[in-house]
Order: C-alpha cells, then structure tokens, then sequence
C-alpha cells in the first residue's frame, strides 16, 4: 500500500510540473569537493587550515555556510584580506559556491580554519571535515593531512 502511495504522489508531481524542483536536490548534492588537504603543522602548534575545491554542478548558487571536525575545538570558515598593507585573516559567514562555477579554498584565500587542535596533525593521516551548507545540507569529507613545501623563487643573478 505505502509503494502505490510513492507512487502515485510522484505520478501527481510529474503531471503538476513539480518534479524538477524535488529533482534539484540539495547544496551537499550539488557542491563537489575536489582535492580536500589540511596542512600538517609542528608539534606543538594550535592552529591549521584546510583547503579545497568547491565545485558546484547545479543551477542554483549555493553557499558554504558552517564546517566542523574532531580534529580542532573550533572550525571556522576564514579569509585573507589587505588592511592597511598587511594581509590578515578575518572569519566569514559564508562562501559562495555560483551555480556552474567553482570556488577555491586554499592558502592566501579562502580556507577552513582548525582552531586548538585535539592532536597532532601527522603527513598522511586523515582528517574528517563536515561542511554545512545554506540550506542545512552536510557532507562529510576525508582530508588527508600535507606537508607543504615552501618553493624558492630564484633570485636574480644568482647562478649555481
């Protein structure tokens, strides 16, 4: 009895012209997470940050709005700006994922800081980051952790 019900209320949807709209699905369905990494730090250091692709597949735009982890006390969604010359980090309410377009979280930009972290972050190990989205949707990720490497710009007129 509850099938032909399922049925006949999808049957309903569709003749309605409704069914696109339940189709649509939500921001966790539409944003795809690309490339997710946490940064390894030194023993010792209270704060990370994790970086990532977002990559929104839908037609509606979508926003990044709260993220949490075990790995940190507090998780919050930050950016870089240019104050007075000096670059600093200030927290956001939320980043913009455009409908069709991509939005990127990595350093000097948008990332997702880990606040006093609950352990070490050792190269390799891996960091689950829930991500909430503007409509109350979630997705979990699996970040492994990174040792970045600071890349040397070559100066001029030095010769090795």
């Amino acid at each position: 009895m509850k099938t032909t019900r399922t049925l006949l209320a999808a049957a309903l949807f569709a003749v309605s012209g409704l069914a696109p709209v339940m189709a649509a699905g939500t921001a966790a369905d539409s944003v795809d997470v690309v490339d997710a990494y946490v940064r390894a730090v030194p023993p010792g250091q209270p704060t990370s940050g994790a970086f990532m692709l977002l990559k929104n597949g839908g037609e509606a735009d979508h926003a990044l709005v709260q993220a949490s982890s075990p790995a940190a006390q507090v998780v919050e969604l930050h950016t870089h700006i240019n104050e007075g010359g000096m670059m600093k980090m200030r927290q956001v309410e939320r980043i913009d994922v455009q409908a069709g377009g991509e939005t990127p979280l990595q350093p000097g930009g948008y990332h997702v800081m880990l606040i006093n972290l609950t352990g070490p972050l050792a190269p390799g190990a891996m960091i689950p980051i829930t991500l909430t989205y503007e409509d109350g949707s979630s997705e979990t990720v699996e970040a492994p952790v990174r040792k970045l490497q600071m890349q040397m710009q070559p100066m001029k007129g030095m010769q090795h």
